[in-house]
């Protein structure tokens, strides 16, 4: 699934091919991707504009140039795709038709993704319970979030109401480099390795983010290059082990990540 990285080169894409132009049709596709009458998209898209995007973790908001926003969350599959000629993709589930003849397009294959309308920002950020975005979060703020939090590491850092913009991918990757073993409980990390993991947390998304914008290479010390069961640990300590930890598979290296 699209993690914060992954929605971030998505806004540049948005930013980059399809601000400030006149939407003059506006196509459809599942319904279940829709989360209020494919009609309201209709009327609200229509004769509008993009006028900024903006993330809140896994989300995209596009502003328009009136009515609120239209919110993008990317399921497992989703991404924009900007175009301009008549052939559109067989798993495009919206398409935006600008007046200078281009096209923006929801490609969504297995239909997990969800397309919203809303007036303000921050009423669907309490109506979907989502928590401070990722890379927004001082030190101390990361710090004090664990002040009351039990059950283990791994979860915590997955529940979008907790801190937002985190998944499966990048959570690993997380506790791999600060040496925390995800079933770690909230309640026994010290303020050191609560730093430790803000600080990493931090360059990770920064490296993913340039990754993906800028073309840089991921560093093969990295766990995400070696996520396979029994693969050598990057670290040349071990082998990496899988386990389900709250349904989704956790990749870790026993040798170098202690239980707290």
């Amino acid at each position: 699934m699209p993690e914060l990285p992954e929605v971030a080169y998505q806004k540049l894409y948005i930013d980059s091919t399809s601000l400030h132009q006149k939407i003059v049709k506006v196509d459809t596709g599942a319904d279940k991707i829709f989360q209020s009458p494919k009609k309201e998209f209709k009327d609200r898209l229509q004769g509008n504009e993009i006028k900024a995007v903006s993330q809140i973790g896994k989300y995209l908001f596009l502003e328009l140039v009136k009515d609120g926003f239209l919110v993008v969350h990317f399921g497992m599959t989703g991404r924009m795709d900007f175009f301009q000629h008549d052939d559109f993709h067989k798993h495009a589930q919206l398409t935006l038709t600008f007046d200078n003849g281009g096209k923006l397009s929801f490609i969504c294959p297995r239909k997990f993704g969800k397309l919203f309308l809303t007036d303000d920002i921050e009423n669907f950020r309490k109506e979907k319970k989502l928590g401070p975005h990722a890379t927004e979060v001082s030190e101390e703020e990361f710090i004090d979030l664990f002040s009351n939090k039990k059950g283990n590491v791994k979860t915590a850092l997955m529940d979008q109401a907790f801190i937002a913009g985190l998944g499966n991918l990048y959570v690993d990757e997380m506790l791999f480099q600060t040496g925390i073993h995800p079933k770690s409980k909230c309640e026994n990390l010290s303020d050191k390795d609560l730093k430790a993991m803000f600080n990493k947390m931090n360059i990770i998304l920064e490296t993913v983010t340039k990754s993906k914008t800028e073309g840089e290479q991921i560093p093969d010390s990295y766990l995400r290059s070696h996520r396979d069961a029994g693969a050598d640990c990057p670290n040349g300590k071990g082998k990496i082990e899988m386990i389900k930890i709250g349904g989704r598979s956790t990749y870790f290296c026993p040798d170098c990540q202690e239980i707290r």
